[in-house]
C-alpha cells in the first residue's frame, strides 16, 4: 500500500542543502586544488625545518640568553641556510652535468671506436644476433626519433615557456608561504587552541593539541634524519668518486658534485638512492667506462650496509611503519601526485599512525 509523505518547504530546503553545500564545497576544492597543494607543501616545509629551528634558536639561547626574543631571526637564518644549501647544489652540480654531457659527446667517436670497435663491431654484434645490417637499423631510428622530437618541441615551445614561468611562480609562493608558515605558524596554532579552549570542551582539544604535535613531530623527525642519512651518503659517494679519480686520472672536483647528487636523490624514498647511483655511474662513464662500473659496484655494497645498518640506527624506527605500509604508501603517493607524493607519502602515513594510535582518546574525549 503506498503512503504519501507530507513535509513543508522549510524541511525541505534543510534536506537538500547540506548535500548542495558538500557539493560547492568539494567543487570548490578542486578548482583550488594546485592552491591547496602549495599550501600543503608550504606547511610540510615549514614542519621539517622546525629541528634546525630549534638548533639555531638554542644557538642563540646560549649565546645571548633570552629565548622569545630570537624565535624569528632563529627560523629566518634557519630558512635562509636551506635556500643557500639548496641554491649551491643546483649551482655546483648543473654545470658539472652540462660540462660530463659535453665531454662524453666530444668524446664519443672516440670512446666508441675504442670499446667496441666501432660500426664494424656493431654490425658483428649485430650480425652474431641475426641482424643483417645493425648499422642502418641504429640510424634510422635515431633520425626517426630525433625528428619526432623536434616535432614535439616545435609544436609545444609556447606552452613550454607558459609552463615554466607558471612552475617558477608556484617555486617562489611555496617558498614565501613556508617563512610566513615558520615566522606565525606557532602564535597561530596558540591562538587556536586557546580559542577552541573553552569550559565544555578542554578534554577534546587536549587530545587534539596532542595528536596535532605528535603528527608534526612524525614529520620533522624524519625529514631531519632522513636528511642526516641523506648527507652520509653524499660524502660516501665523493669519497669513492674522489678514489676513483686519484686511480683513473679524472678530475678530483668531480667528487662533490657527484657526492651531491646522490645526497639530493637519497631524499626521495625507496628509489631515490637508486637513481643517484645509477646518474653517478653514468656521468661517470662518459669518461672513464670502467671507473663508472667500479663505483656502480662499491656502490651498491655501500647502499646494502647502509639500509640494512646506518639507516635503521639513524631513524632508529621512529614512524613506527612496516615496510609493506611504507611501500604502499610511496605507491599510493607517487600515483597521486608524482614524485612530490612519494617524497611526502611516508611522513603523511606516519600522521594516519598517530591518528590510528590515538583513536582510543579521540573518541573518549568526543563521549
Amino acid at each position: 500500500m503506498a503512503k504519501t509523505i507530507e513535509t513543508d518547504f522549510k524541511t525541505f530546503i534543510k534536506f537538500w542543502s547540506v548535500p548542495l553545500i558538500i557539493a560547492a564545497v568539494l567543487f570548490l576544492m578542486y578548482k583550488a586544488l594546485t592552491g591547496l597543494v602549495i599550501i600543503g607543501i608550504s606547511i610540510f616545509l615549514a614542519l621539517a625545518l622546525k629541528p634546525l629551528v630549534r638548533k639555531v634558536n638554542g644557538f642563540f639561547i646560549r649565546l645571548f640568553g633570552t629565548e622569545k626574543r630570537h624565535q624569528t631571526t632563529s627560523a629566518v637564518l634557519a630558512y635562509m641556510i636551506v635556500v643557500v644549501i639548496i641554491g649551491g647544489v643546483l649551482a655546483i652540480v648543473g654545470p658539472v652535468v652540462v660540462n660530463e654531457t659535453a665531454k662524453f659527446i666530444h668524446n664519443f667517436p672516440e670512446t666508441f671506436e675504442t670499446t667496441i670497435g666501432g660500426w664494424e663491431g656493431v654490425n658483428s654484434f649485430g650480425k652474431a644476433i641475426g641482424i643483417d645490417n645493425l648499422q642502418s637499423e641504429i640510424t634510422n631510428n635515431i633520425n626517426s626519433i630525433s625528428n619526432s622530437m623536434l616535432g614535439f618541441l616545435g609544436s609545444n615551445i609556447v606552452s613550454s615557456v607558459s609552463g615554466v614561468a607558471d612552475a617558477v611562480m608556484k617555486v617562489v609562493l611555496t617558498l614565501v608561504l613556508t617563512l610566513l608558515f615558520l615566522l606565525e605558524g606557532p602564535q597561530m596554532m596558540d591562538m587556536l587552541w586557546k580559542n577552541l579552549n573553552t569550559g565544555k570542551n578542554k578534554k577534546s582539544v587536549k587530545v587534539a593539541r596532542r595528536v596535532v604535535s605528535s603528527m608534526a613531530n612524525v614529520v620533522s623527525t624524519y625529514v631531519s634524519r632522513q636528511v642526516i642519512v641523506a648527507i652520509l651518503d653524499g660524502c660516501a659517494s665523493a669519497t669513492i668518486v674522489f678514489i676513483l679519480s686519484l686511480i683513473f686520472g679524472l678530475s678530483p672536483g668531480l667528487a662533490i658534485p657527484m657526492g651531491m647528487i646522490t645526497m639530493a636523490f637519497y631524499l626521495i624514498p625507496m628509489f631515490g638512492q637508486f637513481i643517484g647511483g645509477t646518474l653517478v655511474t653514468l656521468l661517470l662513464f662518459f669518461s672513464s667506462p670502467v671507473s663508472a662500473l667500479i663505483f656502480a659496484i662499491i656502490y651498491i655494497v655501500y647502499a646494502q650496509v647502509e639500509n640494512n645498518i646506518i639507516s635503521p640506527k639513524i631513524q632508529g624506527g621512529a614512524l613506527k611503519l612496516q615496510p609493506v605500509l611504507i611501500l604502499c604508501a610511496i605507491i599510493i603517493g607517487m600515483y597521486m601526485f608524482g614524485l612530490l607524493g612519494a617524497i611526502i607519502a611516508i611522513p603523511i602515513a606516519g600522521c594516519i599512525r598517530v591518528i590510528v594510535d590515538e583513536y582510543p582518546n579521540i573518541r573518549a574525549a568526543r563521549e
